[in-house]
């Protein structure tokens, strides 16, 4: 900040500047202004400044485009920052917009004209030190929540799609990009597990559907959570009746066909008679295929047409080639050696029987995904009772409006956000804070949507209603970060890209291998194996193994008030070691009182309080609100202050009544000169009981010593405790003196103490820490220690939830407790862990599976993998991914049951 104050004192003697709000990252400023003698004032002060532009971009059809316009902007002297994707250009640097725009038209590409603004409206810039230009591009990133390419999107700008004819990760791969084609689309997450896009930027729904559409898929708009949920169970539901009523016609074709070559009847062409008999039962296959496998044929040709391949092209060529080879052997036996006319209709029907039936129970494992979720959405009742003069009368919910007053009855759930205006009562709390203890409420207090009434008839005025609520506004996070992707997914879906194509080429390799080295029949060899190869391979488990432990972990931890912002913060929370802790409001209460008072020489108890009481009236610190309480406690008149000035760090001094006022700590009173050297007893003392010193001077001597104690928080111990029985190192940040702090600090178990520190200082010790080789969650407000919250891997923000946290941090606790914290990381810990499971079974599925499609174990056994046994598995490994994540819904942070639920995986 005091970079801030050279740079605001050198612009506001700058000539036409009427107004100036400037922070570390932009300089907001309007006025008559000649904007380059801005930046050269600011460049002149050791930092950089620069236009911040942001402009829709057109032509980008790849990833070599955005590349070749990142090599123009590179070599541009003029731009200090820049990210570029196909659709938008985010540029900083000193070219004005006219140059940009000119510059990206030398490259090839366009900016639409309606968007260029003339030079000199464009009076924003962006302000950096040069030293911490990538921490504050870094802190940008992770405090906004529209910042980064990763990060979830605004619900401003953001549309739900429900997608449907996906069925692995090479259609979500051809989803996104097919999105991401349509102008003004800024970001695409498609989730496989719920069949769903959320897409970001000012689209028109109907081109995102379109380009779905040609794509091969299908889209609808979800314009709201309950219809999205209606629609989609819906959907659900019809698809997996659907699959079973299919695998149940193809099972019971293929069973007896099965049964009869196991138990020794013939499957070989061996007269005109069997010739016949194998002729019908080959087109009641093809019916089978036909009405049961259609869409796997279907979605093989549409994807064919794209370009691309996906599991319904491996199944499709699979039972396609068993079906083809056995119809031409009963059409030609005679093109056949006698012992190659073997046919493998009910290979066709057992792999279409099985892996459908493999798609309808996995259908039904993914409808259990989101029930966490659906917990929050089933809170908010459809009505409320509203209190008018015309009496009390039962509304539909959607009439509700700010202002209004509605009647809370005993058992009733809370319609609306709202804050009490009459009785008093209980409320659980418990769906939406996790917290089991029901809350007092009375007169003052606030009421949120979705908590339970217990006991008394209240009278409340509401507040925020519709999509305004906390409840609403929870499950809009969680339904945008269950949409994101960690780094694990990532690699997933860059695998699965090559995933499809590189098993059709196995499979060819496979069967020319056969050709040219196999035993005869070599006909039968290279379409066991070949056909085997392609069935087993699975891209469906690949891509359904991380979206499902997320879409899970996410909701599971939104019933326990944790509220994360992206998937990637899971990833990184899991792997914490240090957990770094504010003094107040997290481990304190947060509401400090005073407990200790000592008064010098001549001034007494009454006279010192209201001077103090007076000076700090206006200031927001907790420590002063603690004065003013005791001093209103006494009934003492205030007065006014003048020339009031806040010292971050020291303190803040004043006049009041003709008296200067000092009011802060030691290190205030060594500044100006204060003589203190008579009392430090009295300060070690207060220091000792763990209460923080308030020195105060009237007039040029010390007049009182206060003691304020924050008193710490009943569960802060044994939350700290927890910590630490996983082996996570816990330290206290604070700005408090040494002996205040260790003082909290041995109250609440904690070893290690970093006393003393400025505000701005906070993240210069996270980053010394990171510098160790610590990995570190730093806990806060989320407004004060905002810097710090950034620097560090995870920033978690402590206390309400309605507070601009939940918009800005990357874990927000909506339970203003240090559990939640010992929560957040457990969660993240067995989610990250059931990732790494479901992706380690479906890499291992397809890494032992297709060598022994091929035939790798035949010099040994002299036996092959039948396509039926393939089939089986390749469905057995989709239903395994969905039913290892739908554990999570039995993980309870600091249960011990949770120890049996690892050792079970």
């Amino acid at each position: 900040m005091k970079c801030v104050g050279k740079i605001k004192q050198a612009l506001s003697k700058l000539d036409g500047i009427e107004s100036l709000d400037i922070d570390t990252q932009q300089a907001h400023i309007t006025g008559h202004i000649d904007l380059n003698e801005v930046i050269n004032t600011i460049e002149n002060l050791g930092y950089q400044a620069g236009y911040q532009h942001d402009l829709p971009l057109s032509g980008l059809s790849c990833g070599k485009c955005v590349s070749k316009l990142e090599a123009v902007f590179t070599t541009e002297p003029e731009i200090t920052q820049f990210e570029v994707s196909k659709t938008r250009a985010k540029v900083t640097g000193s070219l004005t917009e006219t140059a940009l725009v000119a510059l990206i038209e030398s490259a090839g590409y366009q900016v639409p004209a309606e968007t260029v603004l003339p030079d000199a409206t464009a009076p924003e810039q962006t302000v950096q030190e040069p030293a911490d230009q990538d921490q504050a591009t870094k802190e940008q990133s992770e405090l906004s929540p529209q910042a980064g390419p990763d990060a979830p999107p605004s619900s401003d700008n953001s549309h739900y799609f429900l997608l449907s004819g996906m069925t692995c990760a090479s259609c979500v791969s051809s989803v996104e990009k097919a999105i991401q084609g349509v102008a003004a689309v800024t970001a695409v997450s498609v989730n496989l597990a719920e069949r769903t896009a959320l897409v970001q930027g000012d689209i028109n729904p109907e081109s995102v559907i379109q380009a779905v559409s040609d794509a091969g898929y299908g889209a609808e708009l979800s314009e709201d959570e309950a219809t999205r949920r209606e629609r989609q169970q819906a959907q659900n539901t019809a698809t997996y009746k659907q699959h079973l009523f299919n695998a149940g016609l193809a099972l019971a074709l293929g069973v007896p066909l099965m049964a009869w070559g196991v138990f020794g009847g013939s499957m070989m062409i061996e007269s005109a008679t069997s010739q016949w008999a194998w002729g019908i039962i080959g087109v009641l296959t093809l019916a089978l295929l036909i009405y049961c496998g259609g869409h796997f044929f279907r979605d093989a040709w549409k994807a064919f047409l794209h370009h691309r391949a996906s599991m319904d092209t491996l199944v499709a060529l699979g039972t396609g080639a068993a079906w083809f080879y056995s119809m031409f052997v009963v059409l030609k036996p005679d093109w056949f050696p006698a012992q190659a006319r073997h046919v493998y209709f009910e290979a066709s029907a057992m792999i279409l029987g099985l892996i459908t039936l493999g798609h309808a129970l996995e259908a039904k494992a993914r409808g259990r995904t989101s029930r966490a979720l659906e917990k929050l959405i089933d809170l908010q009742p459809q009505t409320a009772i509203l209190v008018d003069p015309q009496g009390e009368r039962e509304v539909p919910l959607a009439e509700v409006q700010p202002g209004m007053v509605l009647r809370l009855r005993p058992g009733a759930k809370v319609p609306v956000d709202g804050v009490i205006e009459q009785g008093e009562s209980y409320l659980d709390e418990s769906m939406l804070t996790g917290e089991p203890v029901p809350a007092h409420k009375k007169p003052g207090d606030k009421l949120h949507a979705g908590t339970i009434n217990q006991s008394g008839s209240l009278l409340f005025k509401a507040m925020q209603v519709g999509n305004q609520t906390l409840l609403a506004r929870i499950i809009g996070l969680v339904r945008q970060a269950q949409s994101s992707k960690p780094e694990l997914a990532k690699m997933a879906d860059t695998i699965s890209a090559i995933f499809v194509p590189a098993v059709m080429i196995i499979a060819i390799v496979t069967a020319t291998l056969w050709y040219y080295f196999g035993p005869d029949p070599v006909s039968i060899y290279m379409l066991i194996t070949a056909t085997t190869v392609l069935i087993i391979a699975c891209p469906c488990a690949l891509g359904l193994a991380t979206p499902m432990s997320v879409t899970v972990g996410l909701g599971r931890a939104a019933e326990y008030g944790i509220l994360i912002r992206h998937a990637d913060a899971m990833q990184l929370a899991a792997n914490i070691d240090t957990v770094v802790l504010d003094k107040t409001g997290t481990l304190t209460e947060g509401k400090p009182v005073l407990t200790h008072s000592h008064y010098y020489s001549d001034h007494t108890e009454h006279a010192v309080l209201t001077l103090a009481a007076s000076l700090e009236r206006g200031a927001e610190h907790p420590l002063a609100k603690a004065i003013v309480s005791a001093a209103e406690e006494k009934g003492l008149s205030l007065q006014s202050a003048r020339n009031f000035n806040a010292q971050a760090g020291y303190g803040v001094s004043g006049e009041v009544n003709g008296q200067r006022v000092l009011l802060g700590n030691r290190a205030l009173m060594e500044k100006e000169n204060i003589d203190i050297s008579d009392h430090q007893n009295d300060a070690h003392s207060l220091a000792d009981a763990g209460a923080t010193a308030i020195f105060i001077a009237v007039d040029g001597s010390l007049a009182a010593l206060l003691g304020i104690s924050d008193p710490l928080r009943s569960d802060s111990k044994a939350a700290v405790e927890r910590l630490q029985a996983k082996g996570i190192e816990v330290i206290m940040l604070t700005g408090d003196t040494e002996r205040t702090a260790k003082a909290i600090a041995r109250q609440a178990g904690i070893d290690r103490v970093i006393a003393g520190v400025l505000p701005d200082g906070k993240s210069d010790q996270v980053a010394k820490l990171q510098q160790s080789g610590k990995h570190v969650a730093m806990v806060g407000d989320g407004i004060n220690d905002a810097p710090a919250l950034a620097k560090a891997e995870i920033g978690i923000a402590m206390g309400s939830g309605s507070d601009v946290a939940i918009e800005s941090a990357q874990l927000t606790l909506v339970r203003h407790s240090l559990h939640g914290v010992a929560d957040a990381l457990e969660l993240s810990s067995a989610t990250l862990r059931n990732m790494k499971q479901n992706l380690f079974g479906a890499f291992v599925y397809n890494t032992l599976g297709i060598p022994l499609a091929a035939g790798i174990l035949f010099p040994f056994t002299g036996s092959l993998l039948s396509p039926v046994i393939a089939g089986a598995a390749m469905a057995l490994s989709s239903i395994t991914v969905v039913s290892n994540a739908n554990r999570l819904r039995l993980f309870r942070p600091g249960s011990q049951d949770n120890a049996q639920l690892k050792n079970e995986a």
